[in-house]
């Protein structure tokens, strides 16, 4: 192909040529105010002329350019030309061979569907920053070419954009980076093993964002509060990164040394939003404190902003606890209250964060909504119910939020694992056969539950020094509750006077003050809370032998 010829039928070439020759004005006229051709300007200096753009010669321009230029003839777009810079990069290319052959960059980079689209449609198409096979970073524009009773032809005009695409490598590598450590900071602050009590089956998930969202704040925790108690929270942290996962890992860890103190929920969360304010009075965030007490069969629970814990009763019915629901930590200035819904054996309950449930395109309500059908034909273990549910809300690998989601059963035991999870309970009416009487209950129930003579002893032993401090201290209504599970023995006195006993160091010639040394020294462990609408629960337990 005669280059030459084909540079003067390049687009515009000849409607530009004809516009010179309409627009020619004659030297008398241009003093009324027209401008003369850019070829004809004659300096002020009298240099010569300064020769305009379209008297360049195209191939001479072409081959100096630092892109890289080819010009591809015809449906099998044969090479008609390709400039130094195409040449230095990719070798000679021989002239009128196909490009499929002759050009195995363009195949490898998947330009060739291109140039045929580019030919049909004979608009122009580009290609940002592909890898060639030199190893350079090239975006390709491919353009349209018109050849009077041609098939037309394609310019391919390539530019080096290495140096850009290594940039922006580096920097996706950076973010990369920054987000596998707050991925990691995220994961190490959760717990790595979540403890299992004694009357529930506990499991749990966290799925951090896709690799195109950063890290969020959610976590969830389950603290064991002796006396077969158990604490669950669970809590997400507004904001991203690693700020968002440190925040998270310093309300994490204070939710468990309040745990320790044995409050009300709504206390705990009281506690918690002070210290979300100290933290960062910037920084918000949601969260869910629960408590329960497998004698009462209750969840009783507290919610700064978060969602609604869901349980699904032994029927199937799904039960959403709404309320009572106060402003997330960290704003201030609001008195946090606790509510309770019910958690019987056969019970299963769910605790979440906002990105299992909300979406975009979709109303909050109707995303719970959703999991609450999920919840209700969910069956098996916890395990199986947490996998079930996270799928059923769509999320995969490449999800937009983060997702915590804690799942715990309260199983209806029978049989002989129903004879491992006992009760027995008395009223103490005062007097001074009240400690005889605890005694003698006592040693009869844990002769029913045949435990070992040292063990019986021992819980004889504990019954009678709680009980005495009971009636000592404390005033009516009395009670007196013992409990074993599969893996220990818990004595639990509860009285009607708030005032919680301390362990102390008794003098030699003091009468009393010894109850709760003995105690503590005798049981695996031992603890006081207030009980609700007042009065206090002094507990002890024994880890049974294992076989």
């Amino acid at each position: 192909m005669n280059f030459t010829r084909w540079s003067a039928r390049l687009p515009g070439t000849q409607r530009r040529a004809a516009a010179r020759t309409e627009t020619a004005v004659s030297p008398d006229r241009r003093g009324e105010g027209s401008v003369p051709a850019a070829r004809a300007e004659q300096p002020a200096d009298g240099a010569p002329p300064v020769p305009a753009v379209d008297e360049l010669p195209a191939r001479a321009v072409l081959d100096r350019v630092p892109a890289l230029v080819a010009l591809l003839h015809g449906p099998d777009h044969r090479i008609a030309y390709v400039n130094d810079a195409y040449t230095a990069a990719f070798g000679v290319r021989p002239l009128g061979e196909p490009a499929r052959e002759a050009l195995p960059e363009l195949a490898e980079l998947g330009l060739l569907p291109l140039l045929d689209q580019v030919l049909r449609s004979g608009k122009p198409r580009t290609l940002k920053s592909r890898k060639a096979l030199d190893g350079r970073s090239y975006t390709f524009t491919c353009t349209p070419v018109s050849e009077t009773g041609g098939d037309g032809a394609v310019l391919v005009f390539a530019t080096d954009v290495t140096d850009h695409a290594e940039a922006a490598e580096r920097l996706r590598a950076s973010e990369r980076r920054q987000r596998e450590t707050a991925v990691t900071l995220q994961r190490s602050l959760l717990p790595q093993e979540l403890e299992q009590p004694d009357d529930l089956r506990i499991a749990a998930t966290y799925q951090p964002g896709g690799t195109e969202a950063a890290v969020g704040g959610d976590w969830y925790d389950v603290i064991t509060l002796g006396g077969g108690r158990t604490a669950l929270v669970i809590g997400d942290v507004m904001g991203r990164g690693v700020r968002a996962a440190a925040v998270m890992g310093q309300l994490r860890t204070a939710v468990r040394a309040y745990a320790r103190l044995d409050l009300p929920p709504h206390e705990v969360l009281q506690l918690l939003d002070g210290l979300a304010t100290e933290i960062d009075a910037n920084q918000i965030a949601t969260c869910v404190y629960a408590i329960h007490d497998p004698n009462e069969g209750r969840l009783v629970y507290s919610s700064a902003g978060h969602l609604p814990i869901l349980v699904r009763d032994e029927n199937g019915t799904v039960l959403r606890a709404d309320e009572p629901t106060g402003p997330p930590l960290g704003t201030g200035g609001w008195m946090h209250a606790s509510g309770s819904i019910p958690l019987g054996p056969g019970s299963t309950a769910v605790l979440y964060t906002d990105g299992l449930v909300e979406r975009r395109d979709e109303d909050l309500d109707e995303g719970i909504a959703s999991l609450e059908r999920a919840l209700s034909g969910a069956t098996g273990t916890p395990q199986v119910v947490c996998d079930r549910l996270v799928r059923s809300a769509g999320v995969t690998a490449d999800h937009d939020d983060d997702v915590a989601v804690l799942v715990l059963q309260h199983p209806a035991r029978t049989g002989p694992e129903g004879d491992l999870f006992r009760n027995a309970a008395l009223e103490l009416l005062g007097g001074v056969e009240a400690a005889p009487r605890a005694r003698a209950f006592a040693s009869g129930v844990l002769t029913s539950w045949r435990f070992p003579a040292d063990l019986h002893d021992l819980g004889v032993l504990a019954t009678s020094e709680l009980v005495a401090n009971s009636l000592q201290h404390g005033t009516p209504p009395m009670r007196l509750r013992l409990r074993r599970t599969d893996r220990r023995l818990i004595i639990e006195v509860t009285d009607g006077d708030d005032h919680l006993p301390r362990r102390r160091r008794a003098e030699p010639g003091d009468e009393s003050g010894r109850g709760i040394a003995i105690v503590a020294t005798i049981a695996s462990n031992w603890g006081s809370r207030r009980t609700p609408g007042g009065g206090k629960a002094v507990w002890c337990e024994f880890l049974l032998p294992r076989g």
